[in-house]
């Protein structure tokens, strides 16, 4: 009987792996000049911390000062409070410091008032302009040129407002500007919320449809 011829087993064969093209820089340029030996032909990128080549601004130290300092949220009888005891205090250091200055006073009243509109929550902006006039007018009675009992107070406290209402006016001004930019701020915010929400409620349905439509359909064999 004839015995099978065995056949040595095959050694298995390699295939090559298939290498992406090079870019033209990486091939010496695509109009096929190659540069200098020792020189690279290749277009050299720089690289950047940032997804699409821009480098971030570096933040100034005004705003990286600001960004350290407190941020407390006040409720409209709190920053009512502060505006008043914080003027009075100052008064009483200024009677007792400058003799009673009235610019230093002004001053300090324009940097109490944006404080207070800064301060306040924003559900309560409106009552930051309401609450710095009042803090001006109790604060500016340790300051005011005044004598005689009661009514010379209240006498030199008319006068003092009658004399420096520009301090007034410019602090109820600061403030409402403050207040204004704060809530137009807060309301843009507030549309830029619903629109993203908006769109990520009406792009998930869509999102999903289009990668079951998208999904490669099975083969069928045939016998």
């Amino acid at each position: 009987m004839d015995q099978p011829r065995r056949t040595p087993p095959r050694a298995p064969q390699t295939r090559p792996r298939r290498t992406p093209p090079l870019p033209p820089q990486a091939q010496g340029g695509s109009d096929g000049r190659d540069g200098p030996a020792g020189s690279g032909s290749g277009t050299v990128y720089r690289a950047s911390g940032k997804v699409g080549g821009t480098v971030p601004r570096p933040v100034p130290p005004v705003v990286l000062a600001l960004r350290r300092f407190p941020d407390p949220r006040l409720t409209g009888l709190g920053s009512g409070l502060f505006c008043v005891a914080t003027m009075f205090g100052l008064a009483c250091l200024d009677g007792l410091l400058l003799d009673g200055s009235i610019a230093v006073y002004g001053v300090l009243f324009l940097l109490v008032s944006t404080l207070t509109a800064m301060w306040v929550r924003h559900a309560d902006l409106v009552s930051a302009p309401v609450a710095v006039p009042i803090g001006f007018a109790v604060g500016i009675l340790p300051v005011a040129d005044g004598s005689g009992g009661f009514g010379g107070r209240v006498m030199g406290l008319v006068t003092a407002l009658a004399m420096h209402a520009g301090w007034l006016y410019g602090g109820t001004l600061v403030a409402g500007l403050v207040v204004t930019v704060r809530g137009i701020r807060h309301i843009a915010r507030r549309a830029a919320r619903r629109r993203a929400l908006a769109q990520a409620r009406a792009g998930s349905p869509g999102t999903g449809a289009q990668q079951v439509t998208s999904a490669p359909r099975p083969r069928r064999r045939t016998p």
